[in-house]
């Protein structure tokens, strides 16, 4: 699920809430970071995109060099490259401070702790169409080294 977005990130962070903002991150490309305190342990939003197929995720998938695609499991996708929202901008950590739950046809993020504002948000992408590839930029103690 990682992208990069430059000049465009602005154009993103102006519809969304003060909750969160768009901007570098010292993980990889754009990052999304908390615009307020969040609580521990509560959902904060849902990944929006195109609606695909698996196949057609797949494909695209391998096209890309950051890829924001989740696979659901009814054999369809969410594109997030296409109609995504902030939370597309979500990075992979070894140590998050997020976790995705897909219920049905939503992709979810909570709160695994207290999130202070400043705080760039992260999740455990789990596997991914990387497929271990690629390099991983979180820093944690426990680093796998790969996405």
């Amino acid at each position: 699920m990682q992208r990069k977005r430059d000049a465009s990130a602005s154009k993103f962070n102006a519809k969304f809430s003060a909750k969160f903002s768009v901007g570098p991150s010292e993980i990889d490309g754009q990052g999304l970071f908390a615009g307020t305190n969040l609580p521990a342990r509560r959902k904060i939003g849902e990944l929006t995109g195109e609606r695909i197929s698996r196949a057609a995720a797949r494909r695209r998938a391998q096209r890309r060099e950051r890829v924001a695609i989740v696979e659901l499991y009814d054999g369809t996708a969410i594109d997030a490259e296409r109609g995504g929202n902030e939370f597309t901008f979500i990075n992979h950590a070894c140590r998050p401070n997020l976790y995705m739950r897909i219920f049905g046809a939503h992709v979810e993020f909570y709160t695994l702790r207290r999130i202070a504002a400043g705080e760039e948000l992260t999740c455990n992408y789990g596997e991914t169409h990387h497929d271990g590839q690629r390099k991983c930029g979180c820093r944690s103690d426990n680093c796998r080294g790969f996405i």
